[in-house]
């Protein structure tokens, strides 16, 4: 939200109170930071104390690392507001806290981030051992009342309505305003912003105004389907503003020097989360909100979908796996989208009974001759011609109009009410849905939508705050198809393929990134898109190779298959054409084939790291300032990125024939295709890449675990036959291994399985060696 004209002046009507002097200091109750009074005018005599605004801020910290700034106004309703995004639900807080006070500052330190308060003018610094990070000035936060006709989506919830405090108010004359709570932080000379969920626009935020409300508006827009309220710098820290509802955030486009953040309504809370490095921040980011699930590793495989508006009767569907299997490009996944259910009647939970007049059987016969597991397409919708609309109407399942009758509309399906999550009764209605299909042989749901949810006029079974949930639904949709799984096939074996999500949601992988066209632009943009949510918290991120609406040309597709195959997860989905390689011409399967081998052979190393996300929050597909973040040309790439942090890639967005371009950090790197072709950065490298390829190298001082060619499948020990190679070790170093058996063993509460090799290395004059890992982990040296 914008206040102002200009840097200097207010829009006009719009009424501000800034916190401007701290009038009281006390230690909070549980001695984990500062409760402070902040006056929004001077306070020079008792005589002006007298009214107010007057700010109940809180200074603390929750867990080591992180500080947190909550900022109050009318706190009487406060207590009733929900939904809240959930804190700490996997990790528990690391307690590390002190406070000193001294003339006129007070200081909270947090491992090695503090924050010192001053007393007048108000201001909040925070710093860390060697440099201020940033600070929080003199009329940083602030109330602000606006005028209802700038803000209609909050003033339609009465909720945010704000009452006028110019002298001599007369109700009579008094505008109806909507009540803002605005904080603003400084943004320094050269600091980057990044994330805020997945967003498709510029990778870094700065200039841009970024509104934290899902919605479904493509990847071509400023409009996104995962607006998560959390940002990194390259300088050292996070913010995450723990508020579910809209969250309005001015990235250096309002004040150009300074990050604004508005809420409406009467609270917000920030954290400031420092680390050392950005993995670290995102270690501590995902402690607070939650750390993404283990994966079984057949979901790394590749996922095949039926696509959307075409046919896929029972001959067409085996045809495709036949194919996809004679062409060594064997499908893990298979997906039947929308119209397994009858048209109009979405959802239904029940397969069309003219084109699947025994689903079971068809389903169990496609899984045993293909060797799929299967996934079908579902959505929190029903549909007024849906067979299941009255029983949900008549159990009350559906999110309602503020008179009791369900809320519906015409967008999607005929009439739909959208089921409400908050019912326990709706949950378990919903949930014995997804039991019937997993009966049947259903493996796993993509859980379409989930972000038109509506915010005015209607009332959730729990009482939540509509403008608070319509962020957060997301989230407990998802999570509920996800515990369904883990409840039926066990911890470390679901997995859902999800479209929405907020704060918490990176809980319940994997999301892709919704409806791109077939275009290399839209290639960028899902590119963007998932390494934006991976900066957010995210684990893993897929996409639909050779983009959704439209049918690519060859080149594009080409391009986009080995793209999607060194994503953390690849599934290959259109909506009016099919995304069969051969569609594209024989060669396409050939290419195909050699980018699924290589995934599947490097599933012992994808499967670490997928662990990592799990277990420290680490994305597997990683920007690559998170892992140069001493590199400023880091800093702006957006068309590459690190597979973990040994593999560049650099997918290829032009033409056949069209030189790419893309950067190779300090040191020698080594191509991943070709071991004897090495280049030494720091380096822009230009070249014209063929058809059959694409640029991926090995960062030096790597040492990466191989399983055999030609396995057909992600899904097999990986500490059977292993090959280990080593790119630019020195002569005697030691090296540590770590193995990912690829088998799910449950301890202590989440799967964890690792084995660990050390052993010496020599170098030959290539710089690389091969080590031969037999089943006992004993080693043999090929020079």
């Amino acid at each position: 939200m914008r206040f102002n004209d200009g840097f200097w002046l207010l829009k006009n009507g719009v009424k501000p109170y800034f916190g401007l002097q701290v009038t009281q200091v006390l230690p909070s109750a549980t001695l984990d930071g500062y409760d402070l009074q902040v006056a929004t005018k001077p306070v020079r005599h008792r005589g002006d104390t007298l009214g107010g605004p007057v700010f109940s801020i809180r200074v603390h910290s929750p867990t080591e690392g992180v500080i947190g700034v909550k900022i109050e106004h009318f706190r009487g309703k406060l207590p009733y507001a929900k939904p809240e995004i959930p804190l700490f639900p996997d990790d528990p807080p690391i307690p590390s806290v002190a406070l000193l006070e001294g003339e006129d500052i007070w200081s909270v330190t947090s491992g090695e981030l503090t924050a010192d308060i001053t007393q007048n003018p108000y201001t909040i610094t925070f710093r860390s051992p060697t440099r201020i990070l940033t600070s929080a000035g003199p009329k940083h936060q602030a109330i602000y009342d606006v005028p209802h006709k700038w803000t209609l989506r909050n003033a339609s919830n009465a909720s945010c309505l704000a009452t006028d405090f110019s002298s001599n108010p007369s109700p009579a004359h008094t505008p109806e305003l909507v009540r803002y709570i605005h904080s603003e932080l400084n943004l320094s000379p050269g600091e980057l912003i990044y994330g805020l969920g997945e967003q498709f626009g510029a990778f870094v935020k700065n200039g841009q105004s970024v509104s934290v409300w899902n919605q479904d508006g493509g990847t071509s827009s400023e409009q996104a389907y995962k607006c998560v309220p959390f940002y990194i710098t390259n300088r050292n820290y996070g913010v995450f503003i723990n508020h579910p509802g809209e969250v309005e955030v001015e990235v250096g486009s309002e004040k150009v020097s300074r990050v604004g953040v508005s809420v409406a309504g009467e609270s917000l809370e920030y954290f400031i989360i420092y680390g050392a490095t950005p993995l670290d921040i995102l270690e501590r980011y995902t402690r607070m909100t939650g750390r993404p699930a283990l994966l079984p590793s057949w979901t790394f495989g590749l996922w095949l979908s039926t696509s959307f508006l075409t046919s896929y009767d029972s001959n067409t569907v085996s045809g495709f796996l036949q194919g996809m299997q004679e062409r060594d490009c064997n499908v893990r996944v298979f997906h039947l989208d929308c119209f397994w259910m009858k048209q109009y009647e979405w959802c239904s939970f029940t397969f069309d009974p003219d084109n699947f007049p025994d689903p079971e059987g068809y389903l169990n016969g496609i899984k045993e001759a293909y060797g799929v597991k299967i996934c079908v397409w579902i959505n929190p919708y029903i549909s007024q011609l849906s067979p299941i609309f009255e029983e949900a109407v008549a159990g009350g399942y559906l999110i309602q109009r503020l008179d009791g009758t369900p809320w519906q509309w015409d967008l999607w399906q005929p009439g739909l009410g959208i089921v409400d999550f908050t019912n326990p009764a709706a949950r378990k209605w919903y949930a014995a849905k997804l039991d019937a299909l997993i009966d049947l042989g259903v493996d796993t749901f993509k859980t379409d939508f989930g972000e038109r949810i509506p915010h005015a006029g209607v009332q959730f079974f729990d009482g939540s705050d509509p403008m608070r949930a319509h962020n957060t639904y997301s989230v407990i949709y998802n999570q509920l198809v996800f515990s369904v799984l883990e409840r039926r096939f066990g911890r470390g074996e679901a997995v859902v393929f999800a479209r929405s999500a907020h704060a918490g949601g990176q809980r319940f992988p994997v999301h892709w990134g919704g409806d791109c066209e077939s275009t290399f632009e839209a290639m960028a943009e899902s590119l963007r898109g998932a390494l934006s949510l991976t900066v957010s918290g995210f684990g893993f991120a897929s996409h639909d190779i050779g983009g959704f609406e439209g049918t690519p040309p060859p080149e594009i597709y080409h391009r986009w298959v080995a793209y999607g195959l060194f994503s953390s997860h690849s599934r290959l989905h259109g909506s009016g054409s099919y995304r069969v390689p051969w569609q594209y011409g024989e060669e396409a399967a050939q290419y195909m084939a050699k980018f699924l081998d290589a995934k599947h052979r490097l599933m012992p190393y994808i499967y670490l790291h997928a662990l990592q996300a799990t277990s420290r929050g680490w994305p597997v597909q990683r920007a690559m300032f998170l892992e140069f973040p001493d590199d400023r040309t880091t800093h702006h790439l957006d068309r590459q990125y690190m597979l973990g942090p040994s593999l560049l890639v650099a997918p290829v967005f032009v033409p056949d024939g069209e030189e790419s371009e893309y950067y190779i950090p300090a040191g020698r790197w080594t191509s991943f295709w070709d071991p004897g072709r090495t280049v030494l950065g720091p380096v822009w490298i230009k070249e014209v890449v063929p058809m059959d390829e694409i640029p991926v190298w090995v960062r030096p001082g790597s040492v990466l675990c191989l399983g055999p060619s030609g396995m057909g499948r992600p899904d097999y020990d990986y500490s059977v036959n292993l090959q280990v190679q080593a790119y630019e070790i020195a002569p005697g170093q030691t090296v540590a291994v770590d193995v990912p058996t690829g088998i799910a063993d449950n301890v202590a509460g989440y799967v964890r399985a690792e084995r660990r090799y050390t052993g010496q290395t020599d170098v030959s004059t290539s710089g690389r060696v091969h080590v031969a890992v037999v089943h006992n982990f004993l080693a043999t040296r090929e020079r």
